[in-house]
């Protein structure tokens, strides 16, 4: 499960597009950042995606994405041009490819292929018009699901919703959220051909007239097991309730939401569907991964956690056409303190033993630790335009390395810290028996 927010500059504090997303997956999936240069591509090339090959294009833009570490694609990212994009697993009911694009798949193909928003939606349409979406899109576990999206870039936004080969499109007005299921109803901006008379071929509707895409192509079981509705409901809630006074510090808080839960109230083993979301014996999937884009038409910040859990992470700044720090790009199935992923996450199960008072514990050191970052991303914004190329990559690189550096740091600190502190009588124990599994699973020892 996942959640993809955007505000336009309608909407924000400094009239700046903001978006935001949580990547929710399996909690042991490491997800990394993984950074890919424009490139020239020879006449007749192919590009191996995770499952299929495709007709390479003749230039790729270059691209900053957080993967899943064993997918071709991503679950988030941005290109050159300031376009962002996020994915959503919905399921239809359409059958299901056992191979084919997956969603995450295009999403990199349409920052790749797209400089604009727009241009991103026709690239990633076009695609799965031709080759279709299919494939399990989980390592290790049969799971399949067709895809919507939120693209984005400094001046516009779009929602685009698929179901296989059809897809439904709707032109953001203002503030906008998905979650795991279709939120297009009688009225798009475009769509795929046929979409309406193939529903009233498969008797899902009687006519133009009654046609409803999310009613027609959804899949309603799935759309309660998932409790999609409540959560795109309480981020665009969030968001309304500061409009016009949305920033990259509030998205940020609305990606470690639980459903209005302060630290001290909340438990995991609650096992309540929150933007934030944390995996239990009742929840397969937490939220592995965030990224808010600061999509200003002067400057851009991307900002990825490189980590799960983001009520309990500190967003690291990064930008396109500079180096990643090595520990957050690498990761894989097992943990290993090579990778930024796992070593956060193993602060994230040690919190996890003791939520209420291990998390409130962290909340204050996090909180102001993010607020640094934040300060000098701001001032290193006003510092760039004048610099020389070589002045601005020292100070971009010097930047997101110190505070990856610092992360680095910060997170042996605390566990550390909390290896000091009693455990309480808070977490249930069916929960520690779900943590105790996982970890084991992963190799994470205390």
């Amino acid at each position: 499960m996942c959640d993809t927010l955007v505000a336009l500059g309608n909407s924000t504090h400094d009239g700046s597009v903001i978006f935001g997303k949580n990547s929710d997956r399996p909690p042991n999936e490491a997800q990394v950042i993984r950074r890919f240069p424009r490139t020239k591509h020879h006449k007749g090339s192919m590009v191996k995606c995770t499952y299929i090959e495709i007709p390479q294009a003749s230039e790729t833009f270059e691209v900053l994405l957080s993967c899943p570490f064993w997918m071709w694609g991503a679950e988030m990212g941005v290109n050159e041009h300031g376009v962002a994009i996020g994915n959503e697993a919905v399921w239809s009911k359409e059958s299901y490819a056992d191979s084919g694009l997956l969603g995450m798949d295009l999403l990199r193909l349409g920052l790749e292929r797209g400089a604009t928003a727009k241009e991103a939606l026709g690239a990633i349409t076009e695609l799965l018009t031709e080759y279709g979406q299919g494939g399990d899109c989980f390592f290790g576990t049969p799971m399949k699901y067709h895809n919507s999206y939120i693209i984005a870039d400094a001046n516009e936004a779009w929602v685009l919703e698929t179901a296989d080969k059809y897809w439904v499109a709707e032109y953001v007005k203002d503030i906008r959220s998905i979650s795991n299921g279709y939120t297009i109803g009688k009225h798009w901006d475009m769509a795929s051909p046929n979409l309406v008379n193939h529903a009233v071929e498969k008797g899902w509707c009687q006519s133009e007239q009654d046609f409803d895409f999310a009613q027609c192509y959804g899949d309603a079981g799935m759309r309660e097991i998932v409790h999609c509705v409540e959560r795109a409901n309480r981020s665009t809630r969030l968001m309304m309730d500061n409009r016009g006074k949305v920033t990259v510090r509030s998205m940020m808080d609305y990606l470690k939401d639980h459903d209005g839960y302060s630290m001290l109230e909340w438990n995991p083993d609650k096992q309540l569907n929150t933007i934030c979301m944390h995996a239990g014996p009742e929840v397969i999937s937490q939220s592995t991964a965030s990224y808010v884009g600061h999509l200003s038409k002067k400057f851009l910040t991307h900002w990825f956690t490189g980590g799960s859990s983001p009520c309990i992470s500190v967003y690291v700044p990064f930008y396109v056409g500079f180096e990643i720090p090595a520990l957050f790009s690498r990761g894989k199935e097992k943990f290993g303190t090579a990778s930024h992923w796992w070593i956060h996450e193993r602060l994230v199960r040690s919190v996890q033993q003791d939520y209420p008072s291990r998390a409130g514990f962290l909340a204050s050191e996090i909180k102001k630790l993010q607020s640094d970052f934040l300060a000098e991303a701001e001032q290193v914004a006003n510092r760039v335009d004048g610099l020389s190329a070589a002045a601005k990559a020292r100070l971009l690189q010097g930047f997101t390395n110190r505070c990856a550096k610092t992360m680095t740091a910060k997170n042996s600190e605390w566990l550390k810290a909390l290896g000091k502190t009693k455990l309480d009588s808070h977490t249930k124990s069916n929960y520690l028996d779900f943590l105790n599994s996982i970890n084991k699973s992963a190799g994470i020892t205390f």
